[in-house]
């Protein structure tokens, strides 16, 4: 198992690509909650990020609102099966932790996918900050309140600004 990683601008400050085996398997923020240790990222090297990069670039100039970049997706079952239903939430919109839940088929399993939410491994890519609290609030975001608010804010069209266009 061969892992590579990269480093790249954003918006949102600096962001982590992380490859195991050539497919993208983490794109973390800095000081991200449940962030992997940086020396388990392998050696620096762009090689495998081409992609990635490419489309991380149109997405923060507004012009990507889908991703289809090769996932490598490592984690449970169930953490698996939220992360694949995360990335069916359109652009600009949300979802409640409750209606994922529902999603699945599980209705009491909101809290479980909260758990599973916040074990994301592959930020923006797989829209983890498009879920939201019951009452329409912000909860938890691995990359912190602030960005998550940004994220969405820019999702819907009031976050196209010169400071968000650094690519």
């Amino acid at each position: 198992m061969e892992r590579l990683h990269t480093l790249i601008d954003s918006p949102y400050g600096p962001l982590t690509l992380v490859a195991t085996d050539g497919v993208l398997s983490g794109l973390y923020m800095t000081e991200q909650r449940h962030r992997p240790a940086d020396e388990t990222f392998g050696d620096r090297d762009p090689a495998p990020f081409g992609a990635a990069i490419g489309q991380l670039e149109a997405y923060f100039a507004g012009e990507l609102t889908e991703f289809d970049v090769p996932l490598r997706l490592d984690g449970t079952p169930f953490q698996r099966l939220v992360w694949d239903e995360l990335r069916r939430i359109p652009y600009g919109e949300t979802r409640t932790y409750g209606e994922l839940a529902e999603a699945l088929g599980k209705p009491s399993a909101s809290r479980a996918v909260g758990l599973a939410n916040g074990k994301n491994p592959i930020g923006v890519i797989v829209p983890c900050h498009r879920v939201i609290g019951a009452n329409g609030s912000l909860t938890g975001y691995g990359g912190g309140l602030d960005r998550k608010q940004r994220l969405l804010t820019f999702e819907r069209g009031a976050g196209r600004t010169p400071e968000n266009a650094l690519f």
